[in-house]
C-alpha cells in the first residue's frame, strides 16, 4: 500500500523519512523470509524496540492527504505561501481530472484556479487605484468577468488570455444545471482543455 502512495504526498524528511525506509525494508525482508520457512511461526522484527506498523503509522500520519502534482507550475511570483499552494492544489486537481476524463470537475477547478490568480495579480497591481473605472466594492467581492476585464485594463495580461478567460469563465458557468440546459452545452474535453490552457495563460503572462 505504501508503494501505492503518490511520491508529492511523501512530505517527510530526515528522521522521519529513515523510519519510513527502515520500515519498509523490514516488511520488505520478512515477507521474503516467511516465504522461505512457511512452517515457522514468525514475527515481524522489531525497529528500536517499536512495532514496525506502528513506527509507519506515526510516520505516514505526518504526511498531507492530498499535495500538487511535481508537474505542476510552481507560481513562485505569488509570495503567500499558503495561497499560492492552495491555487497550485486545485490546477494540480483540474489536470488530473482532465486525465481521468472528469470533465466537469477539469472546467470548474481550472475556472477556480484562473480567477484566484486574476484577484492575486489584481490586488498586488501598483495601478489599481488610479484606475478611473472598476466595479464598486473590494477586489473580494468581485465576479470572473470583472477579474478579467480589470486584469486587462491594467495590462496584467494579454489580448489572448483575455479571450481565453472569458471562455473559460462562460464554460465554469455550466456547472449550473439551468444554464447548461438554457445553453444546450455540457462541460466536455473541450471546455476542460480550454479552461487549464486559459490557467496556463494567465500564469505565462503573469510570470
Amino acid at each position: 500500500m505504501i508503494d501505492e502512495l503518490p511520491t508529492e504526498l511523501l512530505t517527510i524528511s530526515g528522521n522521519d523519512y529513515n523510519d519510513l525506509v527502515r520500515g519498509v525494508e523490514t516488511i520488505r525482508n520478512s515477507v521474503a523470509f516467511w516465504q522461505q520457512n512457511a512452517s515457522r511461526d514468525i514475527g515481524i522484527a522489531d525497529i528500536d524496540g517499536k512495532n514496525v506498523l506502528q513506527i509507519l503509522r506515526h510516520v505516514l500520519t505526518k504526511c498531507p492527504d492530498q499535495s500538487p502534482s511535481h508537474a505542476t507550475v510552481e507560481l513562485g511570483f505569488i509570495t503567500d505561501d499558503v495561497f499560492r499552494d492552495n491555487i497550485r492544489l486545485d490546477i494540480s486537481t483540474a489536470t488530473s481530472a482532465l486525465h481521468n476524463g472528469e470533465w466537469k470537475a477539469a472546467t470548474v477547478l481550472a475556472g477556480a484556479a484562473a480567477e484566484a490568480l486574476l484577484l492575486w495579480a489584481i490586488t498586488n497591481a501598483p495601478g489599481l487605484s488610479n484606475l478611473v473605472q472598476k466595479p464598486k466594492g473590494a477586489p473580494e467581492d468581485w465576479y470572473l468577468r470583472e477579474y478579467i476585464t480589470v486584469a486587462k485594463s491594467l495590462d496584467l495580461i494579454k489580448n489572448n488570455t483575455e479571450q481565453l478567460a472569458n471562455l473559460a469563465m462562460n464554460f465554469r458557468n455550466l456547472i449550473h444545471p439551468g444554464r447548461a440546459q438554457r445553453l444546450r452545452e455540457i462541460c466536455d474535453r473541450a471546455t476542460a482543455l480550454t479552461a487549464l490552457a486559459a490557467v496556463e495563460c494567465i500564469v505565462r503572462d503573469l510570470n
